[in-house]
């Protein structure tokens, strides 16, 4: 009988069984086909009806936007237990068929409630998606190859944010936004074919966890108030990082002329083709931040392998708050990508050092429990951020006209952040681990 885990004296890449390619392959396909929506979709949902958009309010979009990404980032938890109970493969063909349904109606929808109803479908569909692949992963690698698996799958998710908002967002656009959402149905509904024909259900355990007991643990962390409050302290950065997928973009489109970028990057490829006309726009900005994670994650984990936590994450916050604070001194197009790419780096200094930081103050016999539930971070940020940055985008930079103050708002909520984390480190976490 083929064991997938029985793969100990094989080395590196041929160590994973096909189901394992087949979920990386899954995994490049449905997280380009967000984050290619995603890079465009604040613009497109606000920009005029002549200009191809639907010419919604911002204040609307940051409701849709608050109320999809926590449905992303709650649902798992969710998603993995029904998945271990009724099997990965059902689970993925509920997955895949919701979210490619919510994407191709989003692109014939053009009411702000038929957008919104087929954005929660497509967010169903991508929450239920998330687990089933990292369980996959789980479960056909062993101690020998499983860092080097998890590896490649990080990997997949940034080189799908990279492909698809640089190739294809760009010439789609070019023939209507809609196509967009078309591409991204294509893209996560051909998995289906993928699952039918190529993935094998992984070794199922021995004992499935019921839906009561998922519940329990909630109800077990959410009586944890020190724990809940460093959620709440840390989703202060995440409250910055979702402004790049709104305000960001809003402001790029607004006050940023990318002329000196796009001469730049013309000249560049002037070596290789004759009269190149690339032009910098907003899905080019989840291409730097996905650009600078391939580039530069490994440097930076190497980096900070051996460092303390609490202060690596500190350290990386203050990196973001930098890079957001950046943003309020000019409009100058070298200034603004270099206040993303400082952010980004940011970013991927502090969120690897908070999973170890859960690790560290979570119960003795309850880590894998608070790791699970640490998630929060992205509901609450996501909820908050959406409608926040809407409403003091408008406030400061469509009414009055001063952006500068907006980058600084969120620039002292990355302060914030910092000094919370110190005084909880301080005063609140006890100085053993908690055992209540």
């Amino acid at each position: 009988m083929n064991n997938p885990k029985a793969t100990k004296n094989k080395p590196g890449m041929k160590s994973f069984p096909r189901s394992f390619w087949t979920v990386i392959t899954m995994e490049f396909f449905e997280r380009g086909s967000y984050y290619g929506v995603m890079s465009v979709l604040s613009v497109y949902l606000v920009l005029s009806i002549p200009e191809g958009g639907l010419g919604f309010s911002k204040e609307s979009v940051g409701v849709i936007k608050s109320t999809i990404t926590p449905l992303l980032y709650f649902l798992p938890i969710l998603a993995g237990a029904l998945a271990d109970r009724f099997g990965y493969r059902k689970t993925l063909m509920m997955a895949f068929t919701v979210m490619s349904t919510g994407y191709f109606f989003t692109s014939l929808s053009t009411s702000y409630s038929m957008v919104f109803l087929s954005l929660i479908l497509m967010a169903i569909g991508a929450g239920f998606f998330k687990p089933i692949i990292s369980g996959t992963i789980a479960r056909v690698t062993d101690e020998s190859n499983s860092s080097l698996g998890f590896g490649i799958y990080y990997w997949s998710i940034n080189l799908g944010a990279f492909i698809f908002p640089l190739l294809l967002v760009p010439y789609l656009k070019s023939i209507g936004w809609s196509y967009i959402f078309v591409m991204a149905a294509v893209g996560t509904g051909s998995m289906l074919l993928l699952n039918i024909f190529v993935y094998r259900e992984p070794p199922r355990p021995k004992s499935t966890k019921p839906l009561i007991d998922v519940f329990k643990g909630i109800f077990l962390v959410l009586k944890d108030y020190r724990f809940l409050l460093m959620i709440f302290i840390y989703s202060g950065f995440w409250i910055m990082y979702f402004q790049m997928f709104d305000t960001v973009l809003w402001y790029l489109k607004d006050y940023i002329d990318m002329t000196p970028v796009n001469n730049a990057v013309n000249s560049f490829l002037g070596l290789f083709v004759s009269e190149p006309s690339w032009k910098f726009d907003t899905e080019h900005v989840t291409v730097i931040s996905s650009g600078c994670i391939i580039l530069l994650q490994l440097l930076v984990s190497s980096i900070v392998r051996k460092t303390p936590a609490l202060p690596t994450m500190i350290a990386g916050i203050a990196l973001g708050t930098i890079g957001m604070a950046i943003l309020s001194l000019s409009t100058y197009s070298w200034v603004f990508i270099g206040g993303i790419v400082i952010f980004s780096i940011g970013e991927m200094t502090a969120h690897p050092k908070f999973i170890s930081y859960v690790g560290l103050i979570a119960p003795a016999d309850k880590k894998a429990l608070y790791q699970g539930y640490a998630f929060l971070y992205g509901v609450i940020g996501s909820g908050i951020g959406g409608i926040l940055g809407a409403t003091l985008y408008v406030h400061f930079v469509d009414k009055l006209h001063q952006p500068g103050v907006l980058w600084f708002i969120f620039s002292l909520i990355g302060v914030a952040t910092i000094i919370g984390l110190l005084l909880y480190n301080k005063y609140i976490l006890p100085r053993k681990p908690m055992s209540e």
